[in-house]
């Protein structure tokens, strides 16, 4: 699993360390470059991943826990399934196992016990409630964080029936249910009562059942009793032991029914440690063997009848009586083994002497020819397989190899210069593995990607991730399209066939190479010659608008002063005039003499702009009349009569 260390998987989690591994998966820490955060990867051993079956059960399990959402289960991100891996994406815990937690702070007291079973009774009952049971609820699938949450692992996984035994299934012995043990139907209560062992042990820091080997904790699982709790610790309350042996029902049909039933009873514990519940652990405990006459029979695993046996119970000389009489078994069945041996030599003598008398030619020694480097067709040409002493078989299995040709012999069994014997008449098959020559792959178009990408594509290619390549960087060189730090060639081209050893030369963009422009001058020029002459010279153009009593549109100002070189690209900032501001002119006009008043219009362009009567005796009169820069007719009437009739200009 250490090869996928530096590999990007579906172009998005980069796998950057192992940081568990189980039966069945190994964990790794990996970085999603899309959102920019560090998950946990869990990828199928190769062994399960070329099981068709185990894989797509795998996938559909892991796509219905995904939809689990809540506080007390691992959130699972991603399921994927490609090539030769198959793994979940999950959030990435900063914490330790329950396992851990317990071997660290040994028995809990009873109201962190509580704390952590409501929390895994709370996830189981999110999950159950979405129809997906667990199956193997054990402290080592159980996180705690450094906040004291606690979080429920392992659903994709664990839910997979039929998996091949492990040392991680090994361990799961000690929690799983009756039911489980016998491999019957399992449902709900079969987490019910996982969860109760994993409560038992918190606890007492003792497991119920122990035994030397799996089969004899599982067999106990349905067939024996475990000590009460109070018993181990006395100090934990009667109303959580109830609710641990309840739990812990190998009668399915006394167990909680539901993880919720389970919390309310926690609850009511929790609101009042002094609380009795109405059933008692006597009836949780086995049904009556041998009929309804005979009571339960009480069978402890043989660490708990050591424990009882150590304290509980007298030395009584009778007893030992009776012990030292039981001991003498032993001698029996040793009389016994060695009258059997005995047996057997003197049976297997006599045979050899019988069959002394019949002496079998002897065979000769063949020597094993060497066919390594040679074809099929060579091979069986050699005098050693035409004289019918050895036959060629293919072995079916082609492999690559960069060392041989293909369809040459690249491997043989037996090795070359051995000896080998064969009864009369029958060949010595010498099995061969042939070549498919060097492994090679299409070169992939990397153009655009920086360095590290480039190489990361290379090594994630299906049909060159085994191929040994040389990466190398040549000269760097401007480039228009492509930006700078990226590949903008590379050797060989894309499509091209790539072959053990090869060397792939990596050429990177220093960007679109600059060029410098001389300013020209743009003011007094309307907006869209100057935006034409800024795009000649690549140069940016921006504009912004101010009051101005120049023709809308007309460049007022530039940022840069003509005749200085600039780089292409460069910004430079232009004001445009919005024509709006208005100029005012005082004009001056001689009233004709009249003994009464005189009625004087001015017209400006047409437009009426002062109208007043004045005394006949006036003189001269003084108006000043506003309009934008420009030239402007103005015509004045005296008494209906046109006394001037002139151009006037206003500028700033």
């Amino acid at each position: 699993m250490e090869r996928y260390i530096g590999k990007m998987l579906d172009n998005r989690y980069e796998i950057l360390e192992v940081i568990g591994t189980g039966g069945m998966a190994v964990v790794f820490k990996a970085k999603c470059h899309r959102l920019n955060r560090l998950v946990a990867i869990k990828m199928l051993k190769k062994d399960l991943s070329e099981d068709a079956d185990f894989r797509r059960r795998f996938h559909d399990e892991s796509q219905a826990v995904a939809m689990l959402s809540h506080p007390n289960i691992m959130a699972v991100y991603d399921v994927s399934r490609g090539g030769d891996m198959d793994y979940i994406v999950m959030e990435l815990i900063d914490g330790i196992t329950l396992k851990q937690y317990m071997e660290r702070r040994g028995r809990l007291n009873w109201p962190e016990a509580l704390h952590f079973i409501s929390q895994i009774m709370k996830g189981l009952s999110h999950a159950h409630s979405r129809g997906i049971v667990h199956r193997d609820i054990k402290p080592q699938n159980i996180m705690v964080l450094r906040d004291g949450t606690v979080k429920v692992t392992d659903f994709g996984i664990a839910c997979l029936n039929g998996a091949n035994p492990s040392n991680e299934a090994i361990g799961s012995v000690h929690y799983i249910s009756p039911e489980q043990a016998k491999g019957d139907y399992t449902d709900n209560r079969n987490d019910i009562y996982s969860a109760g062992v994993v409560l038992y042990e918190m606890l007492t820091s003792r497991l119920p059942f122990e035994g030397d080997s799996p089969m004899a904790v599982a067999v106990q699982h349905f067939n024996a009793v475990p000590l009460n709790p109070r018993e181990l610790n006395p100090d934990i309350p009667e109303a959580l032991e109830q609710i641990c042996m309840k739990a812990m029902a190998p009668d399915r049909g006394n167990r909680y029914t539901t993880a919720d039933e389970m919390l309310a009873d926690l609850e009511a514990f929790r609101k009042d440690p002094n609380i009795s519940f109405d059933y008692s652990i006597t009836d949780l405990r086995p049904p009556v063997v041998g009929g309804a006459d005979e009571p339960t029979q009480y069978i402890p695993n043989a660490a708990a009848a050591r424990n009882r046996q150590q304290r509980y119970a007298p030395v009584d000389e009778e007893d030992e009586e009776d012990e030292r009489a039981g001991g003498d078994w032993w001698k029996i069945l040793l009389v016994i083994a060695l009258v059997a041996v005995l047996g057997y030599f003197g049976v297997n003598k006599l045979y050899q002497g019988i069959m002394g008398s019949f002496t079998a030619p002897e065979i000769p020694e063949q020597t094993v020819p060497t066919v390594v480097g040679m074809t099929i067709e060579r091979a069986k040409e050699l005098p050693e397989v035409v004289n019918g002493i050895f036959e060629i078989v293919d072995g079916g299995k082609p492999e690559y190899s960069s060392e041989y040709e293909a369809g040459e012999i690249i491997r043989q069994t037996p090795e070359a210069e051995r000896t080998k014997r064969a009864a009369a008449g029958d060949l010595i098959p010498i099995t061969v593995t042939l070549s498919l020559g060097a492994k090679s792959g299409a070169m992939p178009n990397l153009v655009g990607y920086d360095s590290r990408s480039a190489e990361l594509v290379l090594k994630q290619n299906k049909d060159l991730s085994d191929l040994e390549l040389l990466v190398v960087e040549g000269a760097s060189d401007y480039h228009d399209t492509v930006e700078e730090g990226c590949v903008f060639r590379t050797e060989p081209e894309a499509g091209t066939e790539l072959t053990e050893g090869d060397t792939v030369t990596l050429f990177l963009s220093l960007g679109k190479k600059i060029q410098n422009s001389t300013m020209v001058p743009c003011v007094g020029q309307q907006m869209a010659d100057v935006q034409k002459a800024m795009n000649t010279l690549n140069l940016v153009a921006e504009f912004t608008k101010v009051e101005g009593s120049a023709p809308e549109g007309q460049v007022l100002s530039q940022s840069v002063d003509v005749g200085v070189s600039v780089p292409e690209g460069t910004v430079v900032n232009f004001t445009y005039s919005d024509g709006q501001k208005e100029l005012s002119k005082m004009v001056t006009f001689s009233v004709p003499y009249s003994p009464e008043t005189v009625h004087v219009e001015m017209y400006l362009e047409g437009e009426l702009v002062y109208s007043e009567d004045v005394p006949g005796d006036q003189g001269l009169l003084e108006q000043t009349l506003y309009a934008k820069a420009g030239d402007y007719g103005l015509k004045i009437y005296a008494d209906s009569q046109l006394w001037v009739d002139e151009v006037i200009t206003f500028r700033e």
